[in-house]
């Protein structure tokens, strides 16, 4: 799907550009070459002479197959030569490439030299990526603090990945001193762009009264955000509103299926544990008309489509 979107890109705005890059005379033979033996011929052409976006649609092509025969080793050579001449996309596309030992072998310290190649000039997909790898002491030096500078060059070009982790940072201390008000206020700037794990996060800190007054119904509206995309610390939270009636009606079915829920997830051990106990509790206050109804809704629920893009994947 990036492939196809990036080669997209490139079809559309880069290549229609080239009498600018590479002189009119070079550009009326590419679009003769275009035009008699083909698009990969004309590309060809351009990136033998040195053009980077030309490179970088003719290195996507190999990878994918697309208008060529398959050839990731090409694929990779050509995506370099763009890399190295600064083009942004096809540095964070390596990145991504040896993160993840897809195509190429997997190296870290390789993946985060791609990565801040492209951070430095200002992508900040390229700038999250670059944090989490300081973060985490992946291909560079454990450092919280320079992995806080990264995400916050994200996170105020409105990246809602860079604004949940420098929220999480804050309220860990991680790279910054504990300032749970500014961890609520980079949680509230990602959540509303849908982000899930910063839903949860925010609606955690207005239960719990963390960087903002304590509001159980506030709480309630950002746990049901993100437990509908299927975060199951959000879930978890909802089955409790709903058993207890917190910020909203006590419900037993509901409570019920928000525990099946969590239990059918992706959840840990301990959670699906806690999660059963609580289900079997509640079960002996219900008939068992109710029973089978929480049984039919957590059968006919299915997660709302997140739109943000996977963290793995960007």
């Amino acid at each position: 799907m990036k492939s196809a979107y990036m080669i997209q890109v490139f079809l559309s705005v880069g290549l229609l550009a080239q009498g600018m890059v590479l002189g009119q005379s070079s550009h009326d033979t590419a679009i003769a070459n275009a035009s008699s033996t083909g698009f990969a011929s004309a590309l060809h052409m351009w990136s033998q002479q040195g053009d980077a976006k030309a490179q970088s649609v003719l290195g996507m092509m190999y990878l994918k197959g697309e208008g060529l025969p398959q050839d990731r080793a090409q694929g990779v050579k050509w995506l370099i030569k763009a890399a190295e001449q600064g083009r942004v996309e096809s540095q964070l596309y390596l990145g991504h490439m040896y993160q993840d030992g897809d195509v190429v072998p997997q190296d870290d310290a390789e993946a985060a030299k791609w990565f801040r190649r492209a951070a430095e000039q200002g992508d900040f997909s390229a700038q999250y990526q670059l944090g989490h790898a300081y973060r985490s002491g992946k291909g560079v030096p454990q450092d919280d603090a320079e992995s806080v500078i990264w995400f916050r060059k994200g996170a105020e070009q409105g990246d809602a990945f860079s604004q949940f982790s420098l929220g999480w940072s804050y309220s860990q201390g991680r790279g910054v001193k504990v300032d749970h008000a500014a961890a609520a206020e980079w949680y509230d700037r990602a959540a509303r762009q849908g982000h899930a794990k910063a839903q949860f996060a925010l609606g955690y800190a207005y239960k719990r009264g963390n960087g903002v007054p304590q509001d159980h119904s506030e709480a309630a509206k950002w746990f049901r955000k993100s437990a509908k995309q299927g975060e199951a610390g959000a879930q978890l939270a909802m089955a409790y509103y709903y058993e207890k009636g917190i910020a909203v009606p006590r419900d037993l079915v509901l409570a019920h299926m928000w525990f099946s829920l969590v239990i059918a997830g992706d959840s840990s051990p301990r959670m699906e544990k806690l999660c059963r106990d609580r289900r079997d509790s509640l079960s002996s206050e219900m008939t068992q008309e109710q029973i089978q109804e929480a049984e039919r809704k957590a059968r006919e629920w299915m997660p709302l489509k997140n739109t943000m893009p996977c963290e793995t994947s960007r």
